[in-house]
């Protein structure tokens, strides 16, 4: 059954309205004490390593004087240090620290630990469905980049 261009846009509109519920309530049980553009940085720097202010700043869509502030505050935690690129000393480079990672750590078993929990309800087959459907919105978002 082939579905048509209503249909699509129906179920568009339910995969966005249920993966923004999902993210909000994973956000909550993460209780990292960071915001959620803090928390977004922290794990872009230490997904991709040391990178400057505006490499940051690119990456999460936002100007730089916003990355400054974010930055600011993760440092004034100790979740990032903050220093000069070796190649131009004008360059500010930003790492994540070993309490960074922690934090990241903790927050991300969280999150896993409430949403295993909540699939312990769910039959057999939802949990095929489930995985199944994973990895489609998976390959949906590999096809962005």
């Amino acid at each position: 059954m082939l579905m048509s261009a209503v249909d699509r846009a129906r179920l568009a509109g339910r995969l966005r309205l249920a993966v923004t519920r999902m993210n909000r309530r994973l956000r909550q049980q993460g209780e990292s004490g960071l915001s959620a553009s803090a928390f977004s940085a922290l794990a872009t720097i230490a997904r991709r390593g040391s990178l400057s202010l505006g490499e940051l700043a690119a990456l999460e869509g936002v100007k730089p004087p916003s990355i400054t502030a974010t930055v600011a505050a993760l440092e004034a935690q100790a979740l990032v240090t903050r220093g000069a690129d070796s190649a131009d000393r004008r360059v500010s480079r930003v790492a994540v620290t070993p309490r960074g990672r922690l934090r990241l750590m903790r927050s991300r078993s969280r999150k896993t630990a409430y949403l295993a929990a909540r699939l312990e309800g769910l039959e057999e087959r939802e949990l095929q469905v489930l995985d199944q459907a994973a990895g489609i919105l998976e390959r949906l978002l590999e096809d962005e980049r």
